[in-house]
């Protein structure tokens, strides 16, 4: 059985966060397992998959991990954010400016070029991204403060993990997806051909690799 949630704050889940901290995603995560049978194999994408290492990190019952473009940085392939993105953005949002909170989130945090955002801006998925500003300050806290890379901790993850990566995705992903293959014990890493950080359009060329990863003995 697949069980897919809505983060809080997305979708059709509520928010009831006034000082949000990271252990409040835990716990929703940790009652999804709990609903489900006590015990899950959890894959993220992006952020989430950040979420899903996080949850393996913090001891959930998980059997299994796996996550696609985990949104750390491990080398200096990209510049770090700027330490003050995420009041940047959580200002804009109490402003009422989802649009600028948004954008500012993808050039600065994400490290999407303007000329890029300009794009999305004028397609129908912008409309989408923006609803989702709220929730925005959530995604910078889960991946922590310039998106360091954890390795201390990456590294005590027990449990069976699936690093994957889009053989089109930006330089500075593919490099910490290596990484993480690097520091996670006996973790798998993949890549798959022609797969950009979209990959979630394309469910056809990820499900493969989960299905392998999640129904091995």
């Amino acid at each position: 059985m697949a069980v897919i949630y809505d983060r809080r704050g997305r979708g059709e889940s509520g928010d009831n966060s006034r000082n949000y901290v990271v252990e409040d995603e835990i716990a929703d995560l940790a009652a999804v397992i709990a609903h489900v049978g006590g015990r899950a194999g959890v894959f993220g994408h992006s952020s989430g998959g950040v979420l899903a290492l996080e949850a393996a990190m913090r001891g959930l019952p998980i059997d299994r991990v796996a996550v696609y473009e985990a949104t750390y940085i491990s080398d200096d392939s990209r510049p770090l954010p700027a330490a003050d993105v995420p009041d940047r953005v959580r200002a804009l949002i109490a402003l009422g400016d989802r649009d600028g909170a948004t954008a500012l989130f993808l050039t600065e945090q994400v490290g999407v070029p303007p000329e890029m955002v300009a794009g999305m801006q004028a397609a129908p998925v912008w409309s989408f991204m923006s609803a989702q500003a709220d929730s925005l300050p959530y995604d910078m806290a889960v991946c922590g403060p310039q998106l360091t890379f954890p390795s201390d901790r990456l590294a005590r993850i027990s449990v069976p993990s699936l690093i994957i990566a889009g053989q089109l995705g930006e330089p500075w992903i593919r490099a910490t997806a290596a990484e993480l293959g690097d520091t996670i014990p006996h973790a798998d890493h993949r890549t798959i051909p022609g797969q950009d950080h979209s990959i979630l359009h394309q469910p056809d060329a990820l499900a493969p690799s989960l299905l392998d990863f999640f129904t091995a003995d």
